[in-house]
């Protein structure tokens, strides 16, 4: 996961809005082979509850449910690239859109499950995602 604390976030696919939202984060997601279901609800709750949200002293001390902020969930299989062996990466970790899919959609209800609002891109989309990214604010997490 490559998380980034946003404002605001969109995505877009041919011409369609897909998802939007305002305070919250912008969740670019990948999965690999070995990933199992049981690590999406453990990720939502991590991402839910990180206090990378400024209080009113500008320190780090509001998670996303303390701010009653979104995600925007965009599939992103180009986490797993590897460009080690030359000019054009491989995707070969990347899990296939059969477990692929399933794992995404368990994601999204990971946080729906804890009361927060869901967007989300189209898995194997060609989209556009604009942002604005509040600090910046980025963060790659992994289980």
């Amino acid at each position: 996961v490559v998380l980034q604390r946003v404002s605001s976030a969109s995505v877009v696919s041919e011409g369609k809005l897909l998802g939007e939202i305002g305070q919250g984060f912008l969740i670019l997601v990948g999965y690999t082979h070995s990933d199992e279901p049981s690590l999406n609800k453990a990720m939502a709750s991590k991402i839910a509850n990180l206090r990378i949200f400024s209080d009113e002293k500008g320190k780090f001390n509001h998670s996303l449910l303390d701010v009653k902020g979104a995600v925007l969930v965009v599939s992103q299989f180009t986490l797993y690239a590897n460009a080690n062996g030359g000019r054009r990466p491989d995707f070969l970790a990347a899990a296939k859109p059969e477990k692929a899919i399933p794992l995404y959609e368990d994601f999204l209800e990971s946080f729906k499950a804890l009361g927060i609002s869901v967007q989300k891109g189209e898995f194997g989309a060609d989209m556009k995602v604009e942002l604005v990214n509040d600090g910046p604010v980025t963060i790659e997490l992994e289980m």
